[in-house]
């Protein structure tokens, strides 16, 4: 049995993986393999699981990941239909156009959606590791987005300016991302030999830093444009003894499986949902550590 649950207000991040893959091979994705046998996979019982966590956390958070959410619009349709209007919903994608999807079924499709997607997150990288779809798709959206870009091992640094240049004033933000494989406890908040720290600031303003246990953002603005800097760790679990003498087991995020399962963690721990229903909230630890007017 695990030890008893302890989130924050409102709950744990829900991520669901989609049920079904995408066509890309990016070279830092691990979740490609989950999606080399695909027996099992169930849309159904994803959506049961949907209702069930809302049923538990009624605002939290809930992220459509994959594989790629995107590639089938009416399955992805179905479970943004299962989440009420109490929580923020956000989608990781690609943004993806291809034969049988034009631009305009994916405006269509943010368009009906724009009362319930919170943002859209679009993977852009600096260097191109898919098809991607046209820049200006994503200045048409009608629901706010963030470009979301790895800084995977020996990315281009002197090349940050021109990335960032590209999306001005097509209304978005920017998140360089740290690989979390490589994230550990220790090295979270170092700062003195984080080559990609050490970059941004050279070449953009520096805002600030907020953060808690499992993550953290640096923040950075360049000529209008919000940019941040995120590292988080590669579970989402952190036991910890509380002022009552109890040892919870912290959540951060829970995370929908393809096959509907529920998972407390990353690494493959199978939640006890019954025991989540009777999950002690504590306020939430993201905080400003450091920030610049």
């Amino acid at each position: 049995m695990p030890n008893p649950y302890k989130t924050r207000e409102g709950g744990a991040t829900v991520t669901v993986f989609v049920p079904y893959d995408c066509r890309n091979h990016c070279p830092f994705c691990i979740n490609k393999q989950e999606y080399a046998d695909m027996t099992g996979f169930s849309l159904e019982k994803i959506c049961a699981s949907i209702r069930r966590m809302d049923a538990i956390t009624p605002r939290c958070d809930f992220v459509f990941t994959g594989g790629e959410p995107m590639a089938d619009l009416e399955s992805l349709q179905t479970m943004l239909d299962c989440v009420p209007k109490t929580h923020r919903v956000f989608i990781n994608t690609t943004l993806p156009v291809f034969e049988g999807q034009s631009p305009e079924d994916v405006l269509a499709f943010f368009a009906h959606n724009r009362d319930k997607i919170t943002c859209v997150n679009i993977s852009r990288h600096m260097r191109k590791y898919v098809e991607e779809s046209p820049d200006e798709l994503i200045g048409r959206l009608s629901v706010p987005a963030r470009v979301n870009c790895v800084l995977w091992k020996n990315y281009p640094g002197q090349d940050l300016p021109a990335f960032v240049e590209r999306w001005k004033g097509r209304g978005v933000s920017i998140q360089f991302r740290y690989d979390y494989t490589d994230t550990t406890p220790e090295n979270l908040y170092r700062e003195d030999d984080d080559q990609i720290l050490h970059d941004l600031k050279k070449y953009f303003t520096y805002k600030g830093l907020d953060g808690c246990r499992m993550r953290n953002g640096y923040h950075f603005e360049y000529d209008g444009v919000e940019i941040t800097y995120h590292k988080t760790l590669p579970y989402s679990t952190i036991t910890e003894t509380g002022p009552d003498g109890v040892t919870y087991d912290i959540l951060y995020d829970v995370i929908i499986k393809q096959n509907g399962d529920v998972h407390s963690d990353w690494t493959g721990v199978p939640m006890d949902v019954a025991a989540y229903e009777k999950v002690v909230f504590e306020p939430d630890d993201q905080h400003w550590i450091e920030q610049i007017s």
